[in-house]
């Protein structure tokens, strides 16, 4: 069984900053773009993130940072916001469609009609080298809402989801997830 938790010790925390470091060297070794403005393995094991991650038998396969609705800068209305999402280099793409699945209900289940991520991306998108991902992910149900400036001011791809709870979905994924704080909250909390 999977189950998707947020990350409550230094030790877990620890564990999704090496799987991020890892993903962005295997990333590197094949000429793929990795974030130059942020240092994307301290954010996970900054406690306040309330960074997530899912796991299969104890194995972390992805690690992300959920957010209710953010300033992104694109995008209207409210929505679940998967942050720095990374999985364990060289897993197959069932991987990917776990987290979709799981962050549809999730997002369903908080009342939000969509969820929102961004993956990075430096030419026009349909001759990116991340294209061929771009297709899986719209295979998935993601739609791609063009290109900009993502959160950590880097040239992204934009991309929603729209929220749908999944009857059952428990059996297969379980959820422990901390319900993330809007950016207004994070802003009084500070």
């Amino acid at each position: 069984m999977y189950e998707m938790r947020t990350l409550g010790t230094d030790a877990e925390r620890d564990e999704a900053a090496a799987l991020v470091q890892d993903r962005q060297r295997w990333l590197t070794m094949r000429g793929l773009l990795v974030p130059a403005r942020a240092d994307v393995p301290a954010l996970f094991r900054d406690p306040q993130a309330k960074p997530a991650g899912l796991f299969e038998d104890g194995l972390l396969l992805a690690s992300m940072i959920p957010q209710r609705a953010p300033d992104l800068g694109w995008g209207q209305g409210p929505s679940l916001f998967l942050s720095c999402i990374h999985t364990l280099p060289e897993r197959p793409d069932d991987t990917v469609q776990l987290i979709t699945l799981w962050a549809s209900d999730f997002a369903a289940r908080l009342d939000l009609p969509l969820v929102r991520a961004e993956a990075l991306a430096r030419h026009p998108l349909d001759v990116d080298p991340i294209a061929p991902f771009l297709r899986r992910l719209t295979d998935m149900g993601w739609d791609v809402q063009g290109s900009g400036t993502g959160q950590h001011e880097e040239r992204v791809a934009r991309l929603e989801l729209i929220a749908e709870q999944c009857s059952g979905l428990g059996a297969l994924i379980g959820c422990r997830v901390h319900e993330p704080r809007s950016a207004a909250d994070s802003r009084s909390v500070a």
